[in-house]
């Protein structure tokens, strides 16, 4: 099905992308048909290494990927590590709990000038194709606008030196706390897309830790909760006209797809192996009968039950998938 487009019975178009962590898989995505990149990870610049990646080092690893998908779109994610994970910081004081810390956009707000020698990087690649940048854990609209200033800051460097890049690229954010799910009603003025960030976002939304073994088994995207935040970030950004899609393990998760279509989602990024079992779902079902499924879910009252509900439902369409 490589090549057959994610349509519903009904002629609804699903844009299905890939998501990568190191530039070599970007053709496992094209092996696998996807439509582009929906989140490109930076992060292997910086771990394992005792000092920063240069400038250059950025632009080659994302070079490489944007001329590889030519026209289609690259989504690059900006640094999303705690400061705990980078060997050319001091620890953070008192970092009891990375995960509320000094993390992601956070820390790259209070290293700018590693913040602004990546950005310089994806905007010089960003001349080679549809290179988009997104920021990581936005929980404030101040947040969001700090890190836009230091990408203006980034252009002026580019400008003064002379180096070309797309002065149009679209800039957006991961919508992964509680608090960006409260004010998408006031994001939409400011971004030109969203993407979901299902991992975390279930984490902040049910306070659970899903590294530790002992509430592991709380941590689940099938909770009434993290179902009724998606549909109100899903809704915000419709009905505004804003560009949002999803990334997180539940938009690779078959089981869910039916659901997600059926909130309205018509754009799905997952690892390179779950595109073409998402991509049969996709192809075997009308947007209505998604419609009936997302509004039976919101009636349900806990996990488990949505769980079985769902799982009965992808039966119904492919009897042979292992639940």
């Amino acid at each position: 099905m490589r090549d057959l487009p994610a349509e519903t019975t009904d002629g609804t178009r699903i844009d299905l992308l890939g998501n990568i962590e190191f530039p070599y898989e970007v053709e496992q995505c094209r092996l696998r048909g996807a439509s582009g990149i929906g989140l490109y990870r930076t992060e292997f610049l910086y771990l394992g290494c005792d000092d920063d990646p240069t400038e250059e080092s950025h632009y080659e690893a994302y070079a490489l990927v944007v001329q590889a998908m030519g026209e289609k779109p690259v989504i690059m994610r900006t640094l999303d590590l705690g400061a705990d994970k980078m060997r050319s910081l001091p620890d953070p004081e008192d970092e009891r709990n990375p995960f509320l810390g000094l993390r992601s956009i956070r820390l790259a707000l209070r290293n700018r000038d590693l913040f602004r020698i990546q950005l310089r990087a994806m905007l010089r690649a960003s001349v080679l194709g549809d290179l988009r940048i997104m920021f990581p854990m936005v929980s404030t609209i101040m947040e969001f606008r700090q890190a836009k200033m230091v990408l203006a800051d980034a252009m002026e460097d580019l400008e003064e030196a002379g180096v070309a890049f797309n002065r149009e690229l679209k800039v957006g954010m991961m919508v992964e706390v509680p608090s960006a799910v409260m004010m998408m009603d006031r994001f939409v003025e400011e971004v030109d897309f969203f993407s979901i960030g299902t991992n975390d976002l279930i984490q902040y939304c049910l306070a659970v830790d899903r590294s530790n073994k002992d509430v592991a088994n709380l941590y689940t995207a099938a909770d009434p909760a993290v179902i009724r935040m998606i549909e109100m970030a899903v809704r915000a950004a419709n009905e505004s006209q804003v560009p949002i899609s999803m990334c997180g393990q539940m938009s690779g998760n078959p089981m869910y797809t039916m659901l997600l279509l059926g909130m309205g989602l018509r754009c799905l990024s997952a690892t390179p192996a779950a595109i073409p079992e998402v991509k049969r779902v996709c192809r075997s079902v009308s947007i209505e009968h998604c419609e009936s499924i997302a509004k039976r879910v919101s009636s349900l009252e806990d996990a488990r039950q949505i769980k079985t509900f769902l799982k009965e439902e992808l039966s119904k369409v492919f009897p042979e998938f292992p639940l």
